[in-house]
């Protein structure tokens, strides 16, 4: 009695005389999940990419769970993020499938929690976040760019909060939103849930840069690369700070950002980069967080 044999890794799997020899190679070429968040990086510079776009690279909890994962892992060489994705669609936002009834008051809670862990994150994480978006950006995607330290989109690309629209407003991203744009143009755009183009974002500064199509990585790298030329813990410090006094009153402000300048001087790469502007060449940056003086 012939039987075919098909090695599979280090098993055996054995295949009666029925079994086609179509079906076997069929069953061993089935290819692993794709997954949801592709991570790269080169000289300091990480790109993570959403790689769902036959769902609109929603932010579902799982792709949540991985973006966030690949925004902790190994930072310590770490000096940007660009967050891009595949497809037409940057992110369409929630999966709205897991916001029914049938998913409960609980998981609801946690896939909030973890959004706003993830939007913080990108916040709070020692090393700049920039969004390289190539389409829309709804809901959750419109927060995850106006989340971002730098935002770089192309000219057909489009933002919009349409959540009223299908019953459930977006609270969670007008946190970001109404934090990016004035008042009035974050309430026309949850309200009505109408997109606004490329280019009335870049007016509204909700994004950064708007460049051609066939430009937008050179231009969103170029600004990574631009990033990775200054002292780690210099920006690092920087962007802390800048998030802190955004929070404060005006006088708060300048009492915390003065106490800084301060701080930032007694860096051992502080003094480097006087040092070196005095005497006319180009600092050698130490990437440690030591201090030169108390």
């Amino acid at each position: 009695m012939a039987r075919s044999l098909l090695f599979r890794g280090a098993g055996v799997l054995k295949l009666g005389r029925k079994t086609s020899l179509l079906s076997a190679f069929r069953f061993c070429s089935q290819a692993e999940p794709e997954p949801l968040t592709v991570r790269q990086q080169n000289n300091g510079i990480r790109r993570i990419i959403l790689n769902n776009p036959k769902k609109r690279n929603a932010l579902s909890l799982p792709m949540l769970e991985s973006l966030r994962e690949n925004i902790l892992t190994d930072v310590d060489d770490l000096r940007v993020i660009v967050i891009s994705a595949r497809g037409p669609v940057f992110s369409s936002g929630h999966d709205l499938k897991e916001l029914t009834s049938a998913e409960g008051r609980e998981h609801h809670t946690k896939v909030f929690q973890t959004c706003s862990e993830v939007m913080t994150l990108i916040q709070d994480i020692p090393v700049p976040v920039i969004a390289m978006v190539n389409g829309v950006a709804t809901a959750a995607g419109c927060q995850l760019v106006a989340s971002c330290d730098i935002a770089v989109a192309t000219e057909k690309s489009a933002f919009a909060t349409p959540g009223v629209n299908v019953g459930l407003f977006c609270s969670t991203p007008a946190v970001a939103i109404g934090r990016a744009v004035p008042r009035k143009v974050a309430m026309e755009m949850l309200f009505t849930g109408n997109p606004i183009s490329a280019n009335d974002a870049l007016l509204h500064g909700l994004i950064s840069k708007v460049v051609p199509e066939e430009r937008l990585e050179e231009e969103t790298l170029g600004i990574a690369q631009r990033v990775c030329k200054a002292s780690r813990p210099v920006v690092a410090l920087g962007k802390a700070t800048f998030q802190r006094q955004m929070a404060q009153g005006r006088d708060a402000a300048y009492a915390t950002a003065s106490k800084v300048m301060v701080d930032n001087l007694a860096l051992r790469d502080g003094q480097e980069g006087i040092r070196a502007f005095l005497e006319k060449r180009k600092p050698v940056w130490s990437h440690k967080a030591e201090k030169a003086h108390d």
